[in-house]
Parts: C-alpha cells; sequence; structure tokens
C-alpha cells in the first residue's frame, strides 16, 4: 500500500532524509518513531505531495507520489500535526467546504459528513463552532476532514500531541478503529501511545530507519536493523544462572557460542548470573544448554528476557559510538 525506497531529501547542505527505505501493507497500524527531528513529518509531506524528495521513488496504492500526485491524494486522508481549521465556521459547513475542495460528488456530501461526524463521535458537536470546542474535540475534526472522501491510507502527524490523557485515550481507540479498514501511518515520539495502538513500528534516527519492529500484546519483537553499522543494537537477552566454574572461563566459554554478543556476569542474585544478549534472527538456547553440559557447570536457570519498547528505542536511536 506505501512503498519507499532509497528516498532523499535535502534542504540545502543539511541532508533531513538518507536513503530509507519501508513498506506498509494493506491493513496495517504502523507506527513512525523517532525522537523529533529525527525526519518523520519530512517523510509524510513527502508521501501526502506536499514537497519533492531530492532522489529515490515512493508509491501509495500503487501510484507514485511524484509523477501521480492527483491519483495518490485522492486515496490518502491526511492529518497534519498544526491542523488547517477554520475557526469560525461550525464542525458541518467546515466538514463540507473540505468534502467540496476533495472532489465529492456533490449527491454524495451529506452521505460522507454523516460517516466522518459519526466515525469521530462529533455527533453532538457538528453544529458547534470550532473555535469553541477543546483540542481534543478540534483534533477530532481535523480526523474527520481526513476521512471525509473515504480515503484507503491515512497518514496521521502527531495526533495526540497536546493533549490530555483522556483525550489521547479517546484518539487512541478513534484511530484503532479506522484501522480496521484502513492503512494507517502514524507518526509519534511517545512510547505507551505506540505500544497501545501499533502492530508494527519503524524506527527513524538521524534521517535513517534504524529499526523495524514488530509489536506483540504491547512487547517489541525487533524483526530487523535497516543500518548495517547498527546491525548489533536490536538483541535477545538469556539469562543463566550457574554453579560451578570460574566466572571469567564461563565469560570467555559462552562469548566463543555461535551468534552471542556479548555476556555479562551478575551477582546480585545468590546464584552466580549470565546475561547473554545475541542477534535477534537467532535462537542460542540449545548450544548454551549442550556447552553448560559439556563444560560439567550446573544450570539452574536458563530464561529469556525480551528487551523492552524503551530499551530498544533507545538503543536503534542512540549515536553509535566511534
Amino acid at each position: 500500500m506505501i512503498e519507499v525506497n532509497n528516498l532523499s531529501k535535502n534542504y540545502g547542505p543539511f541532508q533531513a532524509l538518507k536513503d530509507i527505505s519501508f513498506r506498509v501493507d494493506k491493513g496495517q497500524i504502523v507506527g513512525f518513531l523517532g525522537p523529533n527531528g529525527a525526519g518523520k513529518t519530512t517523510t509524510m509531506r513527502i508521501l501526502t505531495c506536499f514537497m519533492p524528495a531530492s532522489k529515490g521513488t515512493a508509491t501509495v496504492a500503487g501510484y507514485d507520489v511524484f509523477k501521480e500526485s492527483r491519483e495518490v491524494r485522492k486515496r490518502i486522508g491526511y492529518l497534519p500535526e498544526n491542523i488547517p481549521l477554520y475557526n469560525e465556521m461550525t464542525v458541518t459547513k467546515y466538514l463540507s467546504y473540505m468534502a467540496k475542495i476533495r472532489s465529492v460528488p456533490r449527491k454524495q456530501i451529506k452521505e460522507r459528513l454523516d460517516v466522518a461526524i459519526e466515525s469521530c463521535g462529533l455527533l453532538e458537536r457538528r453544529h458547534q463552532i470550532i473555535g469553541q470546542l477543546s483540542r481534543g474535540f478540534r483534533q477530532r475534526v481535523g480526523l474527520a476532514q481526513a476521512l471525509i472522501h473515504d480515503p484507503e491510507v491515512l497518514i496521521l502527524d502527531e495526533p495526540t500531541s497536546g493533549l490530555d490523557p483522556r483525550q489521547i485515550v479517546e484518539i487512541r481507540e478513534l484511530i484503532k478503529s479506522l484501522g480496521k479498514e484502513r492503512t494507517i501511518l502514524f507518526s509519534t515520539h511517545i512510547l505507551p501511545e505506540a505500544s497501545l495502538t501499533c502492530e508494527r513500528l519503524l524506527i527513524i534516527s538521524n534521517g535513517k530507519i534504524t529499526g523495524d519492529v514488530s509489536l506483540s500484546n504491547g512487547h517489541a519483537v525487533p524483526s530487523h536493523t535497516h543500518n548495517e553499522d547498527r546491525i548489533d543494537a536490536a538483541y535477545k537477552t538469556l539469562s543463566l544462572a550457574l554453579s560451578g566454574g570460574q566466572p571469567e572461563t564461563i565469560i570467555e566459554t559462552l562469548r566463543n557460542i555461535p551468534n552471542v554478543l556479548g555476556v555479562e556476569h551478575s551477582t546480585e542474585n545468590v546464584h552466580d548470573t549470565y546475561l547473554i544478549r545475541y542477534d535477534m534472527d537467532t535462537d542460542v538456547r540449545p548450544e548454551v544448554a549442550k556447552t553448560v553440559v559439556n563444560s560439567g557447570w550446573d544450570m539452574l536457570e536458563l530464561r529469556t528476557d525480551e528487551m523492552s519498547l524503551e530499551e530498544l528505542f533507545l538503543s536503534l536511536t542512540s549515536e553509535p559510538s566511534e
């Protein structure tokens, strides 16, 4: 549904995007996660045909955003971070105006208006002046204008920015309900929002895609990293409790197991514990168990420690050491 290949954007000497590539399939809710200034908004402006890229290609619903921008815009609903609302208009008049701008056929405007208002929970506010609405309801009006022409794809830039906790929950549930029928890409730098709303995350840092993460019950399951220099940034961890053997010997032996990235020794518990970091695309448990038996050590515990979303985000957005 959305496909980006080797996309770059330069602002004079500053390179905001650096050869990024990713794909969002039909029906997915994907979070575009990264710190401020990482390149999220620039990417979204390119995908919604608001600005050109310096190089690379991007398609939405099979249409090229540079060569077929009119077709792309028909299929995208866009909610920018700063919503272009007319505060002196009522909700109904504003959405009717947006429907005409989006070339909704005159006979369908009332139907599309009713659907957008109901979907966004604006039934009791439809005749109210937008300038008199709370920020949360203005955000709903912004979502309604993005839906008014029944697009296949929604691109939302920081949709919960500046909202109070109750409003955040309401907008989150609204996005999840909209995602049942549409493909959604939305940017955020708020980790809890990403874990509670999305099924997948694209992590961007310093203009580069550094991680592609699936979410299972709010937990991060790294798929792969895109930056070869950071290939060990995301990893899995085993906790191994042992008795017998010298720590120095154990650490050296465990480090020599294929796909093991590092071993740390801890004495905080009753027994010596070894934290084994290993490549996220592998499973070293059988080899670890075999090594323990062959070395004559007593295994007291072997368990997998999941990497939290916060830990993963920090590892994929921190500057690599020189």
